[in-house]
């Protein structure tokens, strides 16, 4: 009953297959290509690997990309099977105004972090934080209620946004320091200190909502450069959303 779950970012589309679609279930292979090479699919990642029983995936690329996959997936004798966000699954209450409208990435991710809490022991707030192309800060209360998050550039943008705007400056590549003397580190420590001021704030947002400091969550491409500028506790979890997948798949053949 094996199982392939599949993430499509604005970047990359990462891949995983399970030996079974349940939380904790063993990694038999996975991968990641960029966009631009989904269409080489089925002739190299997945040549040669036998059909899943069953695949689920979230996309926030849109549909022309959507259809791309599935054209690589015809490979196999596979349903498509993609995320829709909704008011409620797998111990999640959608809090946005229009449930539907939230990002599947977004939604998938708390259902991950949703069953990383209970899987340790009482149920606490969490803050569900995605640094990719761009960056989420979500915030989920001990109940699994979706409070709200914000959405904004990630570094690659805000540095391509300065250079495009402003004469003489370039994509650096600096580093994060507490007090920057060149432009190259000037450039790479206000993107990171942006972005990790965000979070720290979300943080402090929702402990006061709370009564209690959240589980600080951590996925994407991204994660582990903005981690270390991090004053709060945070850990790093790569497969967040493949979690969330799982936990949604296992529901689903439970019903």
């Amino acid at each position: 009953m094996s199982f392939l779950a599949i993430d499509i970012g604005n970047t990359r589309l990462k891949w995983a297959r399970y030996a079974s679609p349940q939380p904790g279930a063993v990694l038999l292979a996975h991968g990641a290509v960029f966009i631009e090479h989904i269409d080489s699919l089925a002739e190299a990642e997945w040549k040669g690997q036998s059909a899943p029983h069953s695949m689920l995936g979230c996309n926030v690329a849109g549909d022309a990309v959507r259809r791309r996959v599935e054209e690589q997936l015809e490979l196999w004798d596979v349903e498509p099977r993609w995320v829709v966000s909704s008011a409620h699954a797998c111990g999640v209450h959608n809090g946005y105004d229009h449930p539907s409208r939230l990002g599947t990435d977004r939604f998938v991710a708390q259902i991950g972090a949703r069953h990383h809490v209970l899987a340790r022991g009482p149920a606490r707030p969490c803050l569900v934080v995605m640094i990719g192309t761009a960056v989420t800060v979500d915030a989920q209360d001990a109940e699994g209620r979706f409070l709200g998050g914000i959405i904004l550039p990630g570094h690659g943008i805000m540095l391509r946004a300065l250079e495009g705007g402003t004469a003489g400056l370039r994509v650096p590549t600096g580093e994060v320091v507490d007090f920057p003397t060149n432009t190259s580190d000037a450039l790479t420590s206000g993107g990171t200190y942006a972005i990790t001021g965000a979070i720290e704030r979300m943080h402090r947002h929702l402990a006061q909502r709370c009564g209690e400091a959240p589980l600080t969550m951590m996925t994407g491409g991204a994660g582990w450069k903005v981690g270390p500028a991090l004053t709060i506790e945070h850990e790093l979890i790569e497969t967040l959303i493949f979690d969330g997948l799982l936990a949604l798949q296992s529901h689903r053949l439970a019903l």
